[in-house]
């Protein structure tokens, strides 16, 4: 078995250029910073920049790391992230990338935290969501077209699989993990037509600067629920910002009574202006509520749980790939996810493209990115939040 992988394995070797960890860090510090558009954006961004561009990723590691991030529970680009980092340096490589990709919008998310704590809400930021919301859309629609030529070609079964769940994803308006796996199994079944087989915590006395949030210092019990919550919300939520804000708005309004429904909806706006993954939003929450602690409490809970559950499988997924039934499995699993990017789209279209002169950024940004494509991505996406407040005001 390991014999008839190694041409495939040398053939995506060949495909890459070499690349040193620092230049990879270099980039995955870039897209953190400058990476506006949200988990479907950026896993655009990656596919071009390191797959299409630089040439540092495979077609195959690419596809694979996204079947991978659709399988595992957690942010899906931030796991495709840390599985690139693992291709190109393994654990160390895969560690320092989720650091470098995170750290940029958890810091400006501090920033804005502070800014809102100290002066109360965000009125200018409706103006900005509402030219931003717009161009992201142009871009998340850009880049699920050019994941469906990447990861579908012709194939007729793999084409089913994209519609089913591109048509789930947009009248459920949630992304369903066993739609992901019935696909990997029908693709599995259809192709190869198998026999199937079943196959600390740290006591600390703090500032009270630290751990002070709208409503004042928080106790230890509430920074234990922060961890816990956050951490439940990164091990048992799939795929993206999409699937994570319901979730969280049942916890943090519904349930703990942390945040009022307009302070909830403040935190995903920051989340949607700030580069790097939607789910930061979770340290903007955890800001308001516990202040730096809370936040940082709140971004270690999420994110832990898609690192572990990324780099523990990243070797044994890798090393089985490119067996015909994996390959199946998987073929099915990216047909469903790239089908749910499309559907996601449609959903966040609904939302963001409500009138015409939405509809007129979204076009002007979607002409910009493919005539004009030597300004850079974030200038469209600032320049779009700037209309946006001059039309919103």
């Amino acid at each position: 078995m390991e014999t008839a992988a190694a041409p495939a394995v040398a053939a995506a070797v060949s495909e890459t250029r070499p690349c040193t960890l620092r230049e990879l860090l270099v980039y995955f510090v870039r897209l953190g910073t400058f990476g506006f558009g949200g988990p479907i954006a950026l896993a655009g961004y990656m596919q071009r920049d390191l797959v299409e561009e630089r040439r540092w990723i495979s077609k195959q590691d690419y596809v694979e790391g996204l079947a991978l991030a659709q399988l595992a529970p957690g942010p899906l680009a931030a796991q495709l992230a840390i599985y690139l980092g693992w291709v190109r340096a393994g654990t160390v490589g895969a560690t320092l990338v989720s650091a470098a990709f995170v750290l940029p919008s958890f810091l400006m998310v501090l920033v804005l935290s502070a800014v809102y704590v100290r002066f109360g809400g965000l009125l200018w930021m409706q103006g900005v969501f509402y030219g931003i919301g717009a161009a992201v859309i142009a871009i998340i629609g850009r880049s699920a077209y050019k994941l469906v030529r990447m990861t579908l070609a012709t194939d007729w079964l793999l084409w089913s699989l994209f519609v089913a769940s591109a048509m789930v994803t947009a009248w459920t308006e949630t992304e369903v993990v066993w739609l992901f796996i019935l696909s990997g199994v029908v693709a599995l079944a259809v192709k190869t037509r198998p026999q199937l087989n079943a196959g600390a915590s740290m006591l600390m006395i703090a500032p009270t600067w630290l751990v002070a949030g709208l409503a004042g210092p928080a106790t230890v019990g509430t920074l234990w629920k922060i961890a816990l919550y956050f951490a439940e919300a990164g091990a048992f939520v799939f795929g993206s910002g999409l699937a994570i804000v319901p979730f969280l708005y049942g916890g943090v309004v519904g349930h703990f009574h942390w945040l009022s429904e307009r302070q909830f909806l403040d935190a995903v706006a920051v989340a949607m202006i700030t580069p790097g993954p939607v789910v930061i939003t979770v340290a903007f929450i955890g800001y308001l509520v516990a202040g730096p602690l809370g936040a940082t409490l709140a971004a270690i809970g999420v994110f832990l749980p898609c690192y572990l559950f990324v780099v523990i499988p990243a070797q044994y997924f890798r090393r089985s790939a490119q067996n015909p039934k994996v390959k199946a499995f998987v073929d099915g699993v990216t047909a469903a996810a790239t089908g749910a990017i499309a559907g996601a789209a449609l959903v966040l279209g609904r939302r963001a493209i409500v009138d015409i002169p939405t509809v007129i950024i979204g076009v002007a940004t979607l002409l910009a990115l493919v005539y004009l494509r030597k300004i850079p991505e974030p200038v469209v996406i600032l320049t779009a939040g700037v209309v946006g407040v001059l039309i919103h005001s």
